[in-house]
């Protein structure tokens, strides 16, 4: 008998109506059903601590494995637990996955080409002047959160004369393009919008209406379509979305009365374009991804020719009531669950199919290279950032400031390899005026096969420490010259950014360079000085003068480290013409995740998430927040850093004593080796009752339920690869909110 789990990050199942219906439908069908959320897997056992629906109610009940996951749960939320669910996805076959937001799903499309000609001209907003070049092309723009659901957070906004439009919801606003101005950057600093051209499709009387187009896969893994159907705003609203009023009929009747005479045909075409979406969505996934999807809900409009647009595609779509038809739905997604239980070379194609794909992309780039014309204009800034830390951080500081007057690429996460490189390579042709780009390197020759593919024309090497250092034979004089193939391998007459108080950074190789050197400091006397450098409420202020004025500035992120990353960015965006108030406004960025990341929980308990890389400067930096906004107990977590090689033990051993130095009042150490750091601390004179080792995590968090203590302060440290993030869920799951 097959066995479906559903997966979603909810604990309760009562909370998750969908999970009534998978239970009732698997039984009719035959299939064993369980709910569980990632924290219940145990991968050693392989089990799950599951929930069952039995007799009218929930029970908790150690499963195995199932045949097949059906994925439920919040992207967003599942996050958190990306680890387990990778392991998830190795060993048994998801029924679907995330197809992304709109606009990478639009990206996906414009680049496949097939349906590119339906897809609304659209442009993800880094500046507002790129709404009043929409608003001179457009009659009515739509101003939407990328990531928005159900229609909220629209705005639609027109020009008449010299003053504005904007409705938003029910409410209609006029204003002028100061106030305009203001209400786009109010928005623009919560999360990230697109603008496209307004396109509305019209019943007789008036109303605004669209398409929902549901498919779905059957248990023979073939596409059909679930349902169609027309969504119709009520009066004086521009969004047909049921959540927002709007409402539904059939579509047969709405067909006759709207189109008369087309209807039969518009709705043969309605059902083809959907399925035939679904097909072409689901091969670029295999293709991009090895993954396979089940389900797609499409959103269509038509314009006054009778063309039609897409609106969005969701990879989740909810089934409306009024046609009672969430068990069909349902037995749909558990059909095609067996057959893919039952057909397991289905997903083994798919990934091998992507094997495939891949290995064509890499021999065009191979026999293929970009010329340098087709990839940007000739004076665009290529901007490669490098160094043992704080390239990350650099790179979003910088991007955030470029961004208030230009479109900018920035490289994805910690997305910093060669082979990423290519990627950024291909895109940089896409209309932008600059890229900021993050070049990583583990061994010598890497930054130089970097530059090879994409030459910098500016450069910024953050620090040089010891990072990788074991594999350059413990010598930090060696990883220096390694980071200075960045230096060999830009243009020559450009410009590069160096830290004028890191003491390494003296071992860069500098002789041949020909362009402007611009060094930032703190306690130098660089080019670029921050002074005044204090702590404040989730962030750091400092002043600083350009252009012959004093100016005072905060980031939002903890740690006299992150001041220099600021100071990179500084340098260059004042070089580049930047004004004073637009680098202010752009230091005030979003931040990567997890880097000195403040949770505060009840108790009056602070978390501080660093739990990305971990290195010597790391974690002393980050010992340096702990201690100086910490109001009672200063708790510090330290896990394992990796790739010291021979220097271990001696690094080890001053993180141990620097603990003791700034006087922590509790310390623990996770990992292999790291009971080093402790004894080193004790040596020094720490207290050894208030310190702790363990190479258990379960054991480490059985610890801190006992010992932490209203108004501790909690630094957690390490290595991503040592995965402390769960020692930061755990304590924050504990402490959950305010």
């Amino acid at each position: 008998m097959t066995t479906i789990g559903m997966l979603h990050h909810r604990k309760d199942p009562t909370t998750v109506l969908k999970s009534y219906a998978f239970a009732a439908v698997a039984k009719v069908e035959g299939v064993d059903f369980f709910y569980f959320t990632p924290k219940s897997v145990n991968f050693t056992r392989k089990t799950i601590l599951a929930q069952v629906y039995e007799n009218g109610a929930w029970y908790e009940k150690e499963c195995p494995f199932p045949d097949v996951i059906y994925n439920a749960g919040s992207p967003e939320k599942l996050a958190v637990s990306k680890d387990i669910i990778g392991k998830l996805r190795k060993e048994i076959p998801f029924t679907t996955n995330s197809i992304g937001n709109k606009w990478n799903v639009a990206k996906r499309l414009l680049a496949y080409k097939d349906f590119a000609k339906y897809i609304i001209p659209t442009e993800i907003i880094q500046k507002t002047e790129t709404v009043h070049q929409h608003l001179a092309k457009y009659p009515t723009i739509a101003f939407k959160p990328i990531d928005g659901r159900k229609g909220k957070g629209i705005y639609f906004i027109s020009k008449e004369g010299t003053s504005y439009t904007v409705k938003h919801n029910s409410t209609v606003t006029k204003y002028t393009k100061t106030q305009l101005d203001a209400l786009l950057a109010q928005q623009l600093a919560t999360g990230t919008f697109i603008v496209q051209p307004y396109i509305r499709s019209v019943t007789k009387s008036g109303l605004v209406f669209d398409f929902r187009l549901h498919v779905q896969k059957n248990g023979d893994g073939n596409w059909v379509v679930t349902t169609v159907y027309p969504r119709v705003a009520p009066a004086g609203s521009l969004i047909p979305n049921i959540n927002n009023g709007g409402y539904t009929n059939y579509l047969e009747p709405f067909l006759q009365q709207e189109f008369a005479e087309q209807a039969y045909d518009l709705k043969r075409t309605l059902e083809h374009f959907s399925l035939s979406l679904a097909r072409h969505l689901e091969h670029i996934q295999i293709q991009e991804f090895g993954e396979l999807i089940d389900e797609i809900g499409v959103d269509v409009g038509l314009d006054q020719n009778m063309r039609l647009w897409i609106y969005e595609v969701n990879w989740r779509p909810g089934c409306p009531p009024t046609f009672y038809l969430e068990l069909d739905v349902v037995k749909n997604t558990i059909r095609y669950a067996k057959y893919l239980a039952d057909n397991k070379q289905v997903l083994a194609k798919a990934r091998q199919a992507k094997r495939v794909h891949k290995a064509q992309q890499q021999e065009q780039l191979v026999t293929k290279p970009i010329a340098k014309s087709q990839v940007r204009p000739s004076d665009m800034p290529i901007i490669a950032i490098t160094g043992s830390a704080g390239k990350t951080t650099t790179k979003a500081f910088l991007s955030s400031i470029l961004r208030t007057k230009w479109s900018t690429f920035e490289s994805k996460d910690y997305w910093n390899t060669t082979e990423h490189t290519k990627k950024h390579a291909m895109e940089l042709a896409n209309g932008y005026e600059a890229a900021v780009l993050e070049y990583g390197m583990a061994y010598k020759g890497v930054i130089t096969e970097h530059c090879r593919i994409l030459k910098p024309t500016m450069s910024i090497v953050t620090n040089v420490g010891l990072a990788h250092v074991g594999n350059f034979d413990g010598d930090v004089k060696q990883v220096a010259l390694a980071k200075s193939e960045l230096i060999q391998g830009m243009d020559q007459h450009g410009v590069l950014v160096i830290n004028k108080d890191d003491f390494n950074s003296n071992y860069l190789t500098l002789k041949q360079f020909k362009g402007k050197i611009i060094t930032v400091g703190i306690h130098s006397d660089a080019d670029y000085r921050a002074y005044n450098v204090r702590y404040k409420e989730d962030g750091m202020t400092f002043k600083i003068k350009l252009r012959g004025k004093e100016i005072s500035l905060f980031i939002p992120i903890l740690g006299e480290h992150h001041v220099y990353n600021a100071l990179n960015a500084i340098a260059l965006a004042d070089y580049l013409q930047f004004s004073p108030q637009e680098i202010k406004q752009g230091l005030v960025f979003k931040k990567p995740p997890r880097r000195l990341t403040l949770y505060h929980c009840k108790r009056a308990i602070t978390l501080i998430d660093d739990t990305v890389h971990s290195h010597p400067q790391g974690v002393k930096a980050a010992i340096d927040v702990l201690s100086s906004i910490a109001k009672r107990r200063k708790v510090a977590i330290i896990g394992q850093m990796r790739e010291l090689g021979d220097l271990r033990e001696a690094e080890y051993k001053k993180v141990g004593e620097y603990i003791t130095e700034q006087g922590i009042d509790i310390f623990i150490t996770y990992g292999f080796r790291t009971e080093e750091m402790n004894a080193a601390a004790k040596a020094k004179g720490f207290n050894p009752k208030n310190m702790y080792h363990f190479t258990n995590k379960e054991q480490l968090h059985d610890l801190l339920e006992k010992i932490i203590k209203q108004g501790d302060t909690i630094l957690i440290k390490g290595a991503s690869k040592t995965n402390m993030f769960e020692t930061v869920k755990f304590l924050a799951d504990l402490y959950e909110g305010k």
